[in-house]
């Protein structure tokens, strides 16, 4: 199969690479561009851990061809913050103990990313139903959705 040229921005950088079109976005993102971050899970876009915003929308990167950002804007965990340096979803997420084995963290932060964009003062209800599509074995999730509502406050009190 032939390599195809992609051009696109990747978390804010201007980016071209070849793939295969038959590799899934997260596996290229990961294998081929080496954002560790997105986490592959279930393969089959039910867990969620590997969600990347694309064009403002979270989608499943195991359910994407990389083929297909050509000429969109993908952001992944790592256009959040960077140790030292979190952004505000992180830094929530750890003040409010949001993760434990931290697998599903990288697909639940840019699940809520990508909706507090679009809903800046959500109810407890909103961010459950938000993150309704990740999957967490380990939290509880009480801790994730007191992180959105903690991080959503913080915002609307700085405006």
């Amino acid at each position: 199969m032939t390599e195809r040229s992609l051009t696109f921005t990747l978390n804010g950088q201007p980016r071209e690479a070849k793939v295969d079109p038959r590799v899934h976005l997260g596996d290229f993102l990961r294998h081929s561009l080496g954002l560790t971050g997105t986490h592959i899970g279930c393969e089959h876009g039910v867990c969620g851990a590997c969600t990347v915003i694309v064009d403002g929308s979270p989608v499943r990167s195991c359910l994407m061809l990389a083929v297909q950002i050509d000429d969109c804007t993908v952001e992944t965990v790592e256009s959040l913050g960077k140790p030292g340096d979190l952004s505000p979803l992180q830094q929530a997420f750890a003040a409010n103990h949001g993760l434990q084995c931290g697998f599903c963290t990288p697909g639940m932060l840019m699940t809520l990313e990508a909706f507090l964009r679009t809903t800046p003062a959500p109810t407890e209800e909103d961010v459950r139903i938000a993150i309704s599509g990740n999957i967490c074995r380990c939290t509880g999730y009480q801790g994730i959705v007191q992180a959105t509502l903690d991080t959503a406050s913080t915002k609307a009190n700085r405006t």
